[in-house]
This record gives C-alpha cells, structure tokens and sequence, in this order.
C-alpha cells in the first residue's frame, strides 16, 4: 500500500516540476517574442522602404509655387519618414528670401508636410532701377515689374542700409490709412532721415521711426496748416516752412 502511495507523491512532485519549469520558460518565450516584435518595429520604421517617404505636402505658399517650396526642401524621397531631418529640411526652406517662417513635420505613414508663412509686402523699394517688396521687417525679398497701386513706395538713397530699410518699413506700417493714401513716397537716406513726399507736392521730414504714431497724429493736423515742408522728426515741437 505504501509503494502506490510514494509512486503518486513523486508524479505530483515531478508535475509541480514541470509547471513552475513552463511558467518560467512562458516568461522567457513571452520576453524573446516580444523583443523580436520590438526589433522588426523598429526595423520597419528607421531602416526599411515600408515607411519611406513618397510625398511631400506644401501648405500656405501663394507667392512661391509648391514645387519652388519642394525643391527648396529637397527632402530625400525613398527615405525612411522617421530619419528624415526635419531641422535641415526647415533651415533649407527658412533660406528662401519670400518665406518668413517655415514649420516641418512628418506626415505618417509615408510624408512630409512643410507649412511656409510667407512675407508680406508693406511697400515697394525703388533700389536703382529695380522694384522690390518690402515686409514690416524691413527684409526685401521679391522683384516687381511695376508698383502695386495698393503698396507705398520708399525710394532707398545711395548706400542705404538694411537698418535704415527697417526704419522705413516700420514707418510705413504706422501710417493710418487715410494718411497713408496722400504719401507719394517715402525717401530713406538714413535710419533717421526718413522723409515722405505728398501727393500734392508737400515735404514731411520724418526723421527716425520712433514715435512715428505720434508723428502721423501731429501730422495730420499739420496738413491743415500751410506750408510746403512739414517737420515732425520732434512731435512735441513740430515746425513748418514754406
């Protein structure tokens, strides 16, 4: 009676055996599985073609065409999506003189989407015999053949600098609507020799761009006044000449 007895103690023990064995060998089975599962995800991400990039969406381009933007970008077609660079690709677009800002991101599973903000013209500069747009920022960045009807127009004088282009732009911007409509144009020597030249044939002296919304107030009662050279380069104390 005692050997059926120990005979079936040492299955059951041999059995709890085996269960705590498989219990360990389903961890480590679990483990390997998912590690292998882990190595083709990021395989298929970062090395192979089935996540490349195919195409490439441009967004807000309106003065440069989307194939101008692309070509900018020059983002590696046939490369993964998750490699790309998209820092590099954003200072290759940010590089073009019409765009003021430029935002890159993926565009899963097989894209890149590139958003430009583009400048905004405020004038038009007569550079010698060129016409070019200006944007609030004083950056000159795109060609005319003629001058927009809706855009002022700033002569730049000899050996004019970018500063001095800013200061314009900014007084440009400050102009109210209406007075903005009498100016002929703005004359840019200096960053503080800014001049605007009226339709009617009258000579505002500007000087810099500070204080140019007090400037334009003071203004616009001067223009009531008489006098073909209006100062307003100090606006507490205005002056006109004839």
């Amino acid at each position: 009676m005692a050997e059926p007895a120990v005979a079936s103690s040492r299955r059951r023990f041999v059995r709890r055996q085996w269960e705590r064995r498989w219990v360990r060998l389903r961890y480590v089975v679990v483990g390997v599985l998912a590690l292998a599962l882990l190595g083709v995800a990021v395989w298929s991400v970062w090395f192979s073609s089935l996540l490349a990039v195919e195409r490439v969406e441009v967004v807000g381009s309106e003065v440069l065409t989307e194939q101008e933007v692309r070509e900018a970008a020059s983002v590696p077609v046939g490369d993964p999506v998750a490699r790309i660079d998209l820092d590099a690709v954003r200072a290759r677009v940010e590089a073009l003189a019409v765009v003021r800002s430029a935002d890159v991101t993926r565009a899963w599973p097989d894209g890149v989407r590139v958003e430009v903000v583009e400048r905004v013209a405020v004038a038009v500069v007569r550079i010698g015999s060129t016409l070019r747009g200006m944007d609030a920022d004083g950056v000159v960045f795109r060609d005319y053949e003629d001058t927009p009807t809706d855009l002022p127009r700033v002569d730049a004088l000899t050996g004019v600098t970018s500063e001095a282009l800013r200061e314009g732009a900014a007084v440009v911007s400050a102009l109210p609507e209406g007075l903005a409509a009498d100016v002929d144009h703005v004359e840019v020597g200096t960053v503080d020799q800014i001049r605007l030249l009226l339709r009617d044939g009258r000579e505002v002296v500007w000087g810099s761009a500070s204080d140019s919304e007090q400037k334009a107030r003071v203004l616009e009662i001067l223009l009531e006044q008489d006098g073909r050279v209006l100062d307003v380069s100090v606006p507490a104390t205005p002056t006109t000449r004839s």
